[in-house]
Protein backbone atom coordinates (compact mmCIF):
# COMPACT_ATOMS: atom_id res chain seq x y z
CA UNK A 1 0.00 0.00 0.00
CA UNK A 2 2.82 2.38 0.87
CA UNK A 3 4.56 1.58 -2.41
CA UNK A 4 1.39 2.12 -4.42
CA UNK A 5 1.16 5.63 -2.98
CA UNK A 6 4.82 6.49 -3.53
CA UNK A 7 5.25 4.61 -6.80
CA UNK A 8 2.29 5.86 -8.80
CA UNK A 9 4.32 8.73 -10.27
CA UNK A 10 6.87 6.22 -11.59
CA UNK A 11 4.12 4.20 -13.25
CA UNK A 12 2.83 7.37 -14.92
CA UNK A 13 6.32 8.32 -16.02
CA UNK A 14 6.93 4.94 -17.63
CA UNK A 15 3.61 5.19 -19.46
CA UNK A 16 4.32 8.61 -20.97
CA UNK A 17 7.85 7.51 -21.96
CA UNK A 18 6.58 4.56 -23.97
CA UNK A 19 7.17 4.81 -27.71
CA UNK A 20 3.70 5.56 -29.06
CA UNK A 21 2.08 8.06 -31.40
CA UNK A 22 1.55 11.19 -29.26
CA UNK A 23 -1.15 13.79 -29.86
CA UNK A 24 1.54 16.30 -30.74
CA UNK A 25 4.83 15.38 -32.41
CA UNK A 26 7.49 17.93 -31.45
CA UNK A 27 9.73 19.58 -34.08
CA UNK A 28 8.11 17.82 -37.04
CA UNK A 29 5.45 20.39 -37.99
CA UNK A 30 7.04 21.08 -41.39
CA UNK A 31 7.31 17.40 -42.32
CA UNK A 32 3.74 16.70 -41.21
CA UNK A 33 2.56 19.63 -43.30
CA UNK A 34 4.25 18.18 -46.40
CA UNK A 35 2.66 14.74 -45.79
CA UNK A 36 -0.76 16.33 -45.23
CA UNK A 37 -0.48 18.40 -48.42
CA UNK A 38 0.62 15.33 -50.39
CA UNK A 39 -2.43 13.37 -49.21
CA UNK A 40 -4.83 16.19 -50.00
CA UNK A 41 -3.32 16.82 -53.44
CA UNK A 42 -3.22 13.17 -54.47
CA UNK A 43 -5.77 11.14 -52.51
CA UNK A 44 -8.42 13.84 -52.13
CA UNK A 45 -7.48 15.32 -55.53
CA UNK A 46 -7.73 11.90 -57.26
CA UNK A 47 -4.19 12.17 -58.63
CA UNK A 48 -2.02 9.02 -58.43
CA UNK A 49 1.51 9.56 -57.13
CA UNK A 50 4.17 8.44 -54.66
CA UNK A 51 6.08 9.89 -51.73
CA UNK A 52 9.36 8.45 -50.45
CA UNK A 53 10.15 9.31 -46.81
CA UNK A 54 13.68 8.65 -45.57
CA UNK A 55 15.40 9.09 -42.23
CA UNK A 56 17.36 7.20 -39.58
CA UNK A 57 15.45 5.11 -37.00
CA UNK A 58 13.74 7.17 -34.31
CA UNK A 59 13.43 10.38 -36.35
CA UNK A 60 9.62 10.30 -36.35
CA UNK A 61 8.78 9.02 -39.85
CA UNK A 62 6.21 6.40 -38.88
CA UNK A 63 4.79 8.49 -36.01
CA UNK A 64 4.24 11.49 -38.30
CA UNK A 65 2.52 9.47 -41.02
CA UNK A 66 0.34 7.73 -38.42
CA UNK A 67 -0.63 11.03 -36.80
CA UNK A 68 -1.45 12.69 -40.15
CA UNK A 69 -3.58 9.68 -41.14
CA UNK A 70 -5.48 9.98 -37.86
CA UNK A 71 -5.91 13.74 -38.23
CA UNK A 72 -7.09 13.40 -41.85
CA UNK A 73 -9.35 10.42 -41.19
CA UNK A 74 -12.52 12.24 -42.28
CA UNK A 75 -10.91 13.62 -45.45
CA UNK A 76 -9.66 10.14 -46.42
CA UNK A 77 -12.97 8.42 -45.63
CA UNK A 78 -13.84 8.07 -49.31
CA UNK A 79 -10.63 6.18 -50.11
CA UNK A 80 -9.14 2.81 -49.14
CA UNK A 81 -6.08 2.97 -46.86
CA UNK A 82 -3.70 0.01 -46.61
CA UNK A 83 -0.73 0.01 -44.21
CA UNK A 84 1.90 -2.73 -44.53
CA UNK A 85 4.96 -3.16 -42.29
CA UNK A 86 7.41 -4.78 -44.70
CA UNK A 87 9.49 -6.08 -41.79
CA UNK A 88 6.71 -8.59 -41.12
CA UNK A 89 6.78 -10.03 -44.65
CA UNK A 90 8.47 -13.34 -45.37
CA UNK A 91 10.02 -12.10 -48.63
CA UNK A 92 9.95 -8.97 -50.82
CA UNK A 93 7.42 -10.55 -53.22
CA UNK A 94 5.08 -11.27 -50.27
CA UNK A 95 3.97 -7.65 -50.43
CA UNK A 96 1.78 -8.42 -53.46
CA UNK A 97 -0.49 -11.06 -51.85
CA UNK A 98 -0.58 -8.93 -48.69
CA UNK A 99 -1.95 -5.95 -50.64
CA UNK A 100 -4.25 -8.20 -52.70
CA UNK A 101 -5.82 -9.55 -49.52
CA UNK A 102 -6.51 -6.01 -48.28
CA UNK A 103 -8.25 -5.26 -51.56
CA UNK A 104 -10.41 -8.39 -51.33
CA UNK A 105 -8.74 -10.21 -54.20
CA UNK A 106 -8.53 -14.03 -54.18
CA UNK A 107 -5.22 -15.56 -53.09
CA UNK A 108 -2.48 -15.55 -55.70
CA UNK A 109 1.29 -15.27 -55.85
CA UNK A 110 4.00 -14.35 -58.32
CA UNK A 111 3.06 -12.75 -61.64
CA UNK A 112 -0.58 -13.69 -61.22
CA UNK A 113 -0.86 -11.61 -58.03
CA UNK A 114 0.80 -8.65 -59.74
CA UNK A 115 -1.47 -8.95 -62.80
CA UNK A 116 -4.63 -9.04 -60.66
CA UNK A 117 -3.47 -6.07 -58.60
CA UNK A 118 -2.68 -3.96 -61.64
CA UNK A 119 -6.09 -4.75 -63.11
CA UNK A 120 -7.77 -3.84 -59.81
CA UNK A 121 -5.82 -0.60 -59.33
CA UNK A 122 -6.60 0.64 -62.84
CA UNK A 123 -10.32 -0.21 -62.71
CA UNK A 124 -13.01 2.24 -61.62
CA UNK A 125 -13.27 2.78 -57.87
CA UNK A 126 -12.11 4.91 -54.94
CA UNK A 127 -8.51 6.03 -54.56
CA UNK A 128 -6.22 3.55 -52.81
CA UNK A 129 -3.59 4.83 -50.35
CA UNK A 130 -0.81 2.29 -49.80
CA UNK A 131 1.62 2.98 -46.94
CA UNK A 132 4.70 0.74 -46.91
CA UNK A 133 6.76 1.04 -43.72
CA UNK A 134 10.34 -0.35 -43.64
CA UNK A 135 10.34 -0.17 -47.44
CA UNK A 136 14.03 -1.12 -47.67
CA UNK A 137 13.03 -4.68 -46.67
CA UNK A 138 11.65 -5.05 -50.20
CA UNK A 139 15.04 -4.71 -51.89
CA UNK A 140 15.68 -7.75 -54.09
CA UNK A 141 17.71 -8.93 -57.06
CA UNK A 142 17.11 -6.49 -59.87
CA UNK A 143 14.82 -4.48 -57.55
CA UNK A 144 11.83 -5.77 -59.52
CA UNK A 145 9.49 -5.60 -56.51
CA UNK A 146 10.29 -1.94 -55.81
CA UNK A 147 10.14 -0.98 -59.48
CA UNK A 148 6.75 -2.63 -59.83
CA UNK A 149 5.35 -0.80 -56.80
CA UNK A 150 6.65 2.63 -57.83
CA UNK A 151 5.45 2.15 -61.41
CA UNK A 152 1.85 1.39 -60.36
CA UNK A 153 0.87 5.06 -59.72
CA UNK A 154 1.76 5.98 -63.31
CA UNK A 155 -0.18 3.20 -65.01
CA UNK A 156 -2.97 4.54 -67.27
CA UNK A 157 -6.09 4.93 -65.17
CA UNK A 158 -4.23 4.22 -61.90
CA UNK A 159 -5.96 5.19 -58.65
CA UNK A 160 -2.99 4.36 -56.40
CA UNK A 161 -1.24 6.80 -54.08
CA UNK A 162 1.79 5.30 -52.35
CA UNK A 163 3.90 6.37 -49.37
CA UNK A 164 7.11 4.45 -48.71
CA UNK A 165 9.16 4.86 -45.53
CA UNK A 166 12.76 3.68 -45.21
CA UNK A 167 15.99 4.38 -43.37
CA UNK A 168 18.12 4.84 -46.49
CA UNK A 169 18.35 8.37 -47.89
CA UNK A 170 19.56 7.19 -51.30
CA UNK A 171 17.25 4.21 -51.93
CA UNK A 172 15.59 5.80 -54.96
CA UNK A 173 18.95 6.89 -56.45
CA UNK A 174 20.85 3.72 -55.58
CA UNK A 175 18.26 1.04 -56.25
CA UNK A 176 15.67 2.69 -58.48
CA UNK A 177 17.77 4.55 -61.02
CA UNK A 178 15.37 3.64 -63.85
CA UNK A 179 12.66 5.77 -62.27
CA UNK A 180 14.70 8.85 -63.13
CA UNK A 181 14.12 8.13 -66.82
CA UNK A 182 10.43 8.88 -66.25
CA UNK A 183 10.25 12.24 -64.41
CA UNK A 184 6.47 11.94 -64.06
CA UNK A 185 6.91 8.71 -62.13
CA UNK A 186 9.71 9.84 -59.84
CA UNK A 187 8.49 9.83 -56.22
CA UNK A 188 8.38 13.03 -54.21
CA UNK A 189 11.14 12.92 -51.58
CA UNK A 190 10.96 13.90 -47.91
CA UNK A 191 13.90 13.46 -45.53
CA UNK A 192 13.71 13.44 -41.72
CA UNK A 193 16.90 14.74 -40.10
CA UNK A 194 18.09 13.31 -36.75
CA UNK A 195 16.75 15.15 -33.71
CA UNK A 196 19.04 17.77 -32.18
CA UNK A 197 19.91 18.00 -28.47
CA UNK A 198 17.41 20.82 -27.98
CA UNK A 199 14.63 18.90 -29.77
CA UNK A 200 15.26 15.72 -27.76
CA UNK A 201 15.24 17.71 -24.51
CA UNK A 202 11.91 19.29 -25.48
CA UNK A 203 10.42 15.88 -26.34
CA UNK A 204 11.47 14.40 -22.98
CA UNK A 205 10.26 17.44 -21.03
CA UNK A 206 6.93 17.40 -22.83
CA UNK A 207 6.36 13.71 -22.09
CA UNK A 208 7.38 13.91 -18.44
CA UNK A 209 5.46 17.16 -17.98
CA UNK A 210 2.30 15.06 -18.14
CA UNK A 211 3.19 13.40 -14.80
CA UNK A 212 1.64 15.09 -11.77
CA UNK A 213 3.75 16.13 -8.81
CA UNK A 214 7.48 16.74 -8.52
CA UNK A 215 9.69 15.93 -11.55
CA UNK A 216 10.67 12.26 -11.67
CA UNK A 217 13.89 13.06 -13.56
CA UNK A 218 15.53 16.43 -13.06
CA UNK A 219 16.39 18.81 -15.89
CA UNK A 220 20.14 18.07 -15.77
CA UNK A 221 19.49 14.35 -16.30
CA UNK A 222 17.28 15.06 -19.33
CA UNK A 223 19.89 17.41 -20.80
CA UNK A 224 22.59 14.77 -20.28
CA UNK A 225 20.50 12.08 -21.98
CA UNK A 226 19.59 14.36 -24.91
CA UNK A 227 23.22 15.43 -25.41
CA UNK A 228 24.50 11.84 -25.48
CA UNK A 229 21.78 10.53 -27.81
CA UNK A 230 22.00 13.48 -30.23
CA UNK A 231 25.76 12.98 -30.50
CA UNK A 232 25.33 9.34 -31.51
CA UNK A 233 22.09 9.05 -33.48
CA UNK A 234 19.42 11.67 -32.77
CA UNK A 235 17.04 8.76 -32.15
CA UNK A 236 14.07 9.88 -30.05
CA UNK A 237 13.08 6.28 -29.30
CA UNK A 238 16.51 5.66 -27.79
CA UNK A 239 16.19 8.76 -25.58
CA UNK A 240 12.75 7.63 -24.39
CA UNK A 241 14.06 4.12 -23.69
CA UNK A 242 16.99 5.44 -21.65
CA UNK A 243 14.75 7.65 -19.52
CA UNK A 244 12.23 4.87 -19.02
CA UNK A 245 15.00 2.56 -17.86
CA UNK A 246 16.26 5.25 -15.46
CA UNK A 247 12.76 5.56 -13.99
CA UNK A 248 12.60 1.77 -13.55
CA UNK A 249 15.90 1.81 -11.63
CA UNK A 250 14.69 4.58 -9.32
CA UNK A 251 11.36 2.80 -8.89
CA UNK A 252 13.10 -0.38 -7.75
CA UNK A 253 15.22 1.57 -5.27
CA UNK A 254 12.17 3.34 -3.83
CA UNK A 255 10.29 0.05 -3.59
CA UNK A 256 13.18 -1.55 -1.72
CA UNK A 257 13.43 1.37 0.71
CA UNK A 258 9.66 1.40 1.26
CA UNK A 259 9.55 -2.31 2.02
CA UNK A 260 12.37 -1.98 4.54
CA UNK A 261 10.98 1.17 6.15
CA UNK A 262 9.87 0.50 9.79
CA UNK A 263 6.19 1.05 10.51
CA UNK A 264 5.30 4.14 12.57
CA UNK A 265 5.49 3.33 16.29
CA UNK A 266 7.41 0.12 15.67
CA UNK A 267 10.70 -0.80 17.22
Amino acid sequence: QLFRQEGSCYQQAKQVLHVAVPERIHAREKEMGIIRTFLRDHVCGHRPGSLYISGAPGTGKTACVSRVLLNCKDELAGSKTIVVNCMALGSPASVFPAVAQELGLPGASGREAVRRLEKKLTAQGPMVLLVLDELDQLESKGQEVLYTLFEWPRLPGSRLVMIGLANALDLTDRSLARLGAHPAGTPQLLHFKPYSREQLTAILQERLGQVAGDPVLDAAALQFCARKVSAVSGDARKALDICRRAVEVVELEVKSQTLLKPLPGGE
